[in-house]
């Protein structure tokens, strides 16, 4: 049995096979290059159908598969909303996959439950019922499992956190992204910096002479171990939001782990030990010591893993109704 697992990101569309227990067969990643709308999805049908004939070849069979979309899958319409591929307001991804996939059996998920899959079927979330990854990257999204179930929500939008309101006065400026992303995803942190190089004009440090738009998180991460005051201030507030971040997951669902993951995480990871001890003076205290703050295992490929986990979950169920 083999698992066709698809990561479709903002910018990029990773493809894994997997065995049934997990081995990675083959994987591929291709830039998005600044697609939208129906060229994203004859860039999804073409890789799907690629890998279908690839494995068919090798005198092999894909037997499901499961897709991560970077926003909402409305499973009843079978339409997608991602906010950051143009023309993907309400989108017939599975329409598309299905008529060049046949009888194979196709799910579609977000990104969020696919990233707590992902860490539950291979990386650090293994046997844990309660656990919570916390994606940073160009936005910030939770996937939380809760008694063994990916927690979505009424319309599918549970884990949506960097709406969480982590700060007053509300500003106009949350509106398009919300406060916490605004403040401590990978854009917030290369935000603020611009922010502050305007406002700061004593700063003389290594990224006074940038263009503030060419400034990125990975140039204020590399400036702060270099022992950069904007950048130790910038990470230093960061390191604040995301312990609160921690901190309200535990207070509202007990986790067993919390796992941090995307791009951001990476070279945040050194600051785990920092975080927690930020989350510490703001959570449930007893919640807090019973909970693991980890850095994900899987790295960049925990969604691309999710979607094959939910493809395998996907075919079990649909096996065990025919029974």
């Amino acid at each position: 049995m083999s698992l066709l697992g698809i990561d479709l990101g903002g910018t990029k569309l990773a493809s894994a096979v997997f065995t049934e227990e997990g081995s990675l067969l083959s994987r591929d990643t291709v830039p998005l290059d600044g697609r939208t709308g129906e060229a994203v999805g004859k860039l999804v049908t073409d890789c799907i159908g690629c890998l279908i004939e690839k494995a068919g070849n090798n005198n092999q069979n894909i037997n499901s598969i499961g897709i991560s979309v970077p926003g909402i899958s409305n499973t009843g319409k079978g339409t997608v909303w991602a906010p950051n591929i143009g023309g993907w307001e309400s989108y017939p991804l599975m329409e598309e996959v299905t008529e060049l996939t046949g009888d194979i059996p196709v799910v579609i998920d977000s990104d969020r439950a696919c990233h707590i899959l992902g860490e539950v079927w291979m990386g650090n979330a293994r046997g844990c019922r309660d656990a919570v990854f916390l994606a940073v990257g160009t936005g910030i999204g939770a996937g939380i499992l809760v008694n063994g179930e990916v927690l979505r929500g009424s319309n599918d939008v549970a884990g949506a956190i960097g709406w969480m309101a982590l700060d007053r006065p509300f500003r106009e400026k949350y509106t398009g992204c919300g406060c916490f992303e605004y403040h401590a995803s990978g854009e917030g942190i290369a935000r603020i910096a611009r922010d502050l190089l305007e406002v700061n004009s004593s700063y003389s440090g290594v990224l006074r002479n940038r263009d503030p738009q060419s400034i990125t998180a990975s140039d204020l991460f590399n400036a702060r171990e270099a022992g950069d005051s904007l950048a130790i201030e910038v990470i230093d507030v960061c390191i604040e939001f995301w312990g609160m971040a921690v901190a309200n997951l535990v207070s509202l669902f007990n986790p067993e782990k919390i796992i941090l993951g995307g791009g951001v995480f990476g070279p945040a990871v050194k600051l785990i030990p920092a975080i927690r001890r930020e989350a510490v003076r703001w959570a449930q205290p007893v919640g807090i010591t019973q909970m693991s703050l980890e850095a994900s295992s899987l790295g960049g490929d925990a969604a691309v893993y999710g979607a094959g986990y939910l493809a395998l979950r996907y075919l079990n169920m649909k096996n065990s109704t025919k029974k």
